[in-house]
């Protein structure tokens, strides 16, 4: 299961250090989220971030930046629902019902379908869909590794993604609700080393058990 991390919508203090870490860690890929910012907010804190890591990182907002620094990718959503002429790098987009999922799946390199349980960083934003929901779209092949699961996702919801054959989960509210700067940045490593242990460990059981079918 792959991880990603969005940035927390507002500027944190020392957040392109502790972004650097988590990629320096093994985060599979992070997304730019800042709505609202302008380009030369986010330009500041792309400037801060390592180059070698640029092509791991994906754009919400300010496209024209992709292509100013080689990034690998942009994220379409209702703001930015086109990508820029001749992109050639990783496309993602969010949805938010299975219909989306169905339509847009096979256009993007992978898809966020939120929210899959609770949120945690906003307050009375519920879960979209039912376990059984899942669990049909699941057996229907709608839900495939392309499909990343956002919205409440937390350590103790990995195994049942894993069981929905979501290909990966986004962490916002997870990752950020105990950081305030880089005073709690062991507190963050230490949660994001958990979630990458757990998911290591769901694809080591599926391995083992693909191996024992055949």
């Amino acid at each position: 299961m792959k991880i990603i991390v969005l940035t927390h919508p507002e500027f944190l203090p020392d957040e392109a250090e502790a972004l650097t870490c988590l990629l320096d860690k093994g985060l599979d890929r992070l997304h730019l989220r800042k709505p609202g910012c302008s380009e030369a907010q986010l330009e500041a804190l792309i400037r801060q971030l390592p180059t070698e890591y640029y092509k791991r990182i994906s754009l919400h907002d300010h496209f024209s930046l992709q292509a100013r620094y080689h990034l690998g990718g942009i994220h379409l959503n209702s703001r930015n629902p086109q990508p820029p002429q001749d992109f050639k790098g990783i496309i993602s987009c969010s949805c938010h019902t299975l219909e989306e999922v169905s339509y847009y799946g096979p256009q993007t390199d992978y898809h966020f379908l939120s929210p899959i349980f609770d949120s945690i960083s906003k307050q009375g934003y519920r879960s979209g869909f039912n376990e059984a929901q899942l669990r049909r779209a699941s057996a229907e092949g709608i839900l495939t590794n392309k499909t990343i699961a956002l919205g409440g996702v937390s350590a103790s919801k990995l195994p049942l993604l894993h069981a929905l054959r979501f290909g990966g989960a986004a962490f916002l509210g997870d990752i950020w609700h105990d950081y305030h700067s880089a005073a709690n940045l062991s507190t963050l490593l230490h949660h994001f080393k958990e979630l990458l242990n757990t998911c290591k460990e769901l694809d080591k059981s599926n391995r083992i058990t693909i191996k024992t079918k055949t």
